[in-house]
């Protein structure tokens, strides 16, 4: 395709889709490139259009076949890209900064790769990509600039990611993230409040709190509180009903944290705490600095201090040299944690990790068996915890999105303080996404509740407002804009997503 061809569609309407693969913080990040690509006058293209001029996938490289998936997707776009000049390909995130150089070799179609440190170069690049007709490789060694300083779309009008930092300073050996991330980067509690306190005057009243290591905050400014600290602050921001965070690593989960969490009415009664496995040899393996008694130990606390604490967790089955014993500690752990969820990974080989050498490899056939009774188990206790929930009255904050089969049941969905869904009948009274409505849960099922009576009490709400006033603007946005020149420079909730890389 010659240059001319190339350019030929620049000067109309551009339209992007951003695909995100992986953990929250890619959630986020997307965000941000959403954002960039807006503020240089991109338009997102329609929902389930498959028409845009700009295709960014924001890949993952923990998940099992990562990259067999994103070549395969890729593929699928290149008879397409051949078809329509003008239109573009780029490729960022983990794989992104893993692979470099590989993508445009095996995908040559493709026309820009960024890393994980550098997001706020991609309009640049695809412009340069367009104008000089090769592709753009570009993958930075360290942070450029602090992704919250860049343009952003947030993804939902009334909760929002909030990133307090970057990186992470472990080296569990199943775990490339720190390589691709690397070493943590701390934001300062200023600037984390007063984007919260931004948020909130738009209307925004859920944040999350989002780091790698979430509970480790603090290492890279010197004060081993700063933590607790932050959560205490964001209990004094007037207008903020929920706080969440995600995720903590055991070893860094201190009693000023829990009595933060108790003490700040706005902190939710959520915890989620990775286990990653309940063998106290197998955490040594997997270089996790903690033990069986002290994983347990923090649950018993956080227990006695928030007893309507909702707690989840990862889990890793089949780990080098695992056995059945080792197993068998896990299945205990989740006997006596009782976690509300778990997201449960097969272990894999991720070139480049420690583990992918590590002799006593599971085979397959004992992994697959050791995960289903793992599930089994699992959903037992998720079941029964659901239950306990029943006859009791909760404040929802109303949610888009989370129920599939609403419009069919004639039902309205929304998380209860400790993140549970809950399914509600509809009143007759409007309810918005962001509006806070009351009602007694009547069924449970392992991964949501009813709530099969009248609704008690709805509560409008500024994030209902505020849900109400984007969806106005979307409708009135005309279909496209003219492609400036580039310029460089908050979330859906949380559940929508498994929880981390697995790797927390």
């Amino acid at each position: 395709m010659s240059s001319i061809d190339r350019s030929q569609s620049v000067g109309g309407t551009r339209t992007y889709e951003v695909r995100t693969y992986g953990c929250q913080m890619n959630v986020h990040d997307s965000e941000r490139l959403s954002g960039l690509l807006e503020d240089a006058g991109y338009v997102r293209a329609p929902e389930g259009a498959d028409e845009a001029d700009v295709v960014v996938f924001n890949t993952c490289a923990v998940r099992e076949n990562a990259d067999n998936k994103l070549y395969g997707n890729l593929g699928h776009l290149a008879p397409k890209k051949a078809s329509r000049p003008g239109m573009q390909i780029a490729v960022g995130g983990c794989l992104a900064q893993k692979d470099r150089d590989t993508i445009v070799k095996r995908a040559p179609w493709v026309d820009v790769v960024f890393g994980t440190h550098n997001i706020g170069k991609l309009p640049v690049l695809l412009e340069r990509a367009r104008v000089q007709d090769e592709a753009q490789v570009e993958i930075a060694e360290s942070l450029e600039a602090f992704p919250s300083t860049l343009p952003t779309r947030r993804e939902s009008a009334y909760a929002a990611w909030v990133s307090i930092s970057v990186g992470c300073n472990n080296t569990c050996t199943f775990c490339i993230v720190p390589a691709l991330r690397g070493k943590e980067k701390d934001r300062r509690p200023g600037d984390i409040l007063a984007e919260i306190e931004a948020l909130v005057a738009e209307g925004v009243s859920e944040i999350t709190l989002l780091g790698q290591n979430v509970n480790a905050y603090g290492s890279d400014i010197g004060d081993r509180e700063a933590f607790s600290k932050l959560l205490r602050a964001c209990g004094k921001i007037d207008g903020l009903e929920r706080v969440r965070f995600t995720s903590p690593h055991p070893r860094d989960f201190t009693d000023d944290v829990i009595a933060a969490m108790a003490e700040t009415p706005n902190v939710m009664p959520q915890l989620h705490m990775p286990l990653q496995s309940g063998s106290d040899p197998v955490l040594k393996a997997m270089r996790r600095s903690y033990r069986q008694e002290r994983f347990l130990g923090i649950i018993e606390k956080v227990r006695a201090a928030i007893p309507h604490a909702a707690i989840s967790t990862d889990i890793i089955v089949g780990f080098p040299g695992e056995t059945e014993e080792d197993f068998e500690q896990t299945l205990h752990v989740v006997r006596e944690a009782r976690f509300a969820q778990a997201f449960t990974f097969q272990y894999s080989k991720r070139p480049g990790t420690p583990a992918a050498e590590m002799d006593g490899q599971i085979p397959k056939k004992v992994v697959q068996e050791r995960y289903e009774r793992l599930v089994a188990l699992q959903e037992e206790i998720s079941w029964e915890e659901n239950k306990k929930q029943v006859g009791r009255t909760l404040e929802l904050m109303a949610a888009e999105g989370e129920g599939r089969k609403d419009d069919t049941t004639h039902r309205l969905s929304g998380r209860a303080p400790d993140n549970r869904l809950v399914h509600f009948t509809k009143p007759d009274q409007e309810v918005r996404p962001g509006d806070v409505v009351t009602v007694e849960i009547t069924y449970a099922a392992p991964h949501h509740l009813l709530a099969e009576g009248p609704v008690l009490d709805v509560r409008r709400t500024r994030a209902g407002d505020a849900w109400e006033k984007r969806n106005a603007a979307e409708k009135a946005k005309p279909v496209g804009v003219m492609l400036g020149l580039p310029k460089i420079g908050a979330p859906e909730p949380l559940p929508a997503v498994a929880s981390g890389c697995g790797c927390d």
